[in-house]
């Protein structure tokens, strides 16, 4: 079954590819009324040692002369379903989350 974001909803992963502080600290894709976006948060602190989220969101980037079938392959390969989760990868989330 290849993998859908369903309306309104998104799914957000370690950036394992970042090597620059302006790289985001995670990223995904959301499904906003049908549309289809690109989302990095970035781990922040303000002055006084509060953390929070930095949000970017984009239109989906999609390479030039990609084919569809290609972009979605692309996709499914980045992207775990909620099924392929597993406790290991959210307890590693959690203790790096800042809420």
């Amino acid at each position: 079954m290849a993998f859908e974001i369903k309306e309104n909803k998104g799914s957000i992963f370690k950036n394992d590819y970042k090597k620059e502080d302006k790289h985001p600290d995670y990223k995904g894709k959301i499904n906003v009324e049908g549309k289809i976006y690109d989302i990095g948060l970035y781990l922040n602190e303000t002055k006084e040692g509060k953390k929070y989220f930095g949000v970017s969101i984009q239109k989906e980037y999609i390479k030039e002369g990609a084919t569809v079938e290609h972009t979605k392959e692309v996709i499914r390969e980045r992207y775990k379903t909620q099924e392929e989760v597993t406790n290991e990868d959210l307890n590693e989330q959690e203790d790096i989350l800042p809420f």
